[in-house]
């Protein structure tokens, strides 16, 4: 057993599969979980994702030596705020947010200054599905976690953090948050971005029809896009600069694959599949592992 009370800032997918994980394998005498409405208290205990669910911040975060961030990205300054008088001396604050500088320029010294430290992580771990209801204990199990450590960064706290991914389950990867931004705008943030744009596209009410060609890769293609508005919202705005340098990227492929459909040239679209087709399956071939 780790640590004395992991304290939840948000109780649904991620963080309610942290708990689970976390009171699965003992790395807390308890779970506190701190949630907005008087109805995901039994459902976050029904669950199992806590030892108990609250609606005071205050109770949630006191005597917690580990404080984990699990909501939208946009609500986190606010609450990190809120909680500051009531951080332990010496605890860890880390969060699952999927955007990092800004998260980082809003909390650390802050946090820091609270006698607490903030270590920035990113668990690669999610769904489109949302809440404790889709919460899994397995669900961060070979999934990447990136840490963004500071020149600010507690060695210990970092440690202890990267500690506490592996032990549910995750590989580590440490990146500066500037890189982790520009990374993720392209392999994350681009790709849900597109999911709505083609959803969006096609599912217009004015072709009721068409609902039924749609099939397994259309399935496939806009599954994201049934994730969390509130949530991608927030990750779009805090990543805007690095998602529109990915959007620029895009439309200069999607013009260069216009030109080719224009020329009917069958030789270079031919050479466009096969180069996407190699990368993907030399991409799914490669370890996930960083370590």
């Amino acid at each position: 057993m780790q640590w004395n009370k992991i304290a939840l800032i948000g109780v649904g997918l991620l963080g309610g599969s942290i708990g689970l994980a976390a009171r699965k394998q003992k790395l807390a005498r308890s779970v506190v979980g701190f949630v907005r409405r008087r109805a995901s208290i039994a459902e976050c205990q029904k669950a199992g994702a806590v030892t108990r669910a609250v609606l005071d911040l205050q109770e949630t975060v006191v005597d917690a030596d580990l404080v984990i961030l699990c909501t939208p990205i946009a609500q986190m300054a606010r609450l990190a705020e809120e909680m500051l008088p009531f951080l332990q001396e010496g605890a860890i604050v880390t969060d699952v947010g999927s955007v990092k500088a800004s998260v980082i320029e809003a909390l650390e010294a802050k946090i820091e200054q609270a006698g607490a430290h903030f270590v920035g992580s990113h668990p690669m771990a999610g769904s489109e599905q949302t809440g404790v209801k889709a919460a899994r204990a397995d669900l961060f199990k070979g999934a990447i976690c990136v840490t963004t450590p500071t020149d600010r960064t507690s060695k210990t706290a970092l440690r202890k953090t990267e500690n506490f991914w592996r032990t549910l389950g995750s590989k580590v990867l440490r990146l500066s948050p500037e890189l982790h931004d520009e990374f993720v705008s392209r392999s994350s943030h681009l790709p849900h971005l597109i999911a709505a744009v083609l959803a969006n596209t096609v599912l217009t009410p004015d072709q009721p029809t068409q609902h039924w060609l749609c099939a397994n890769g259309f399935r496939d293609t806009t599954r994201i896009a049934s994730g969390s508005p509130e949530m991608w919202r927030d990750i779009a705005i805090a990543n805007r600069k690095n998602l529109l340098g990915a959007i620029d990227d895009f439309l200069q492929q999607i013009q260069t694959v216009r030109g080719l459909l224009e020329a009917a040239d069958e030789r270079r679209l031919t050479v466009f599949f096969e180069q996407a087709k190699n990368r993907r399956d030399q991409w799914r071939k490669k370890s996930s592992s960083p370590e």
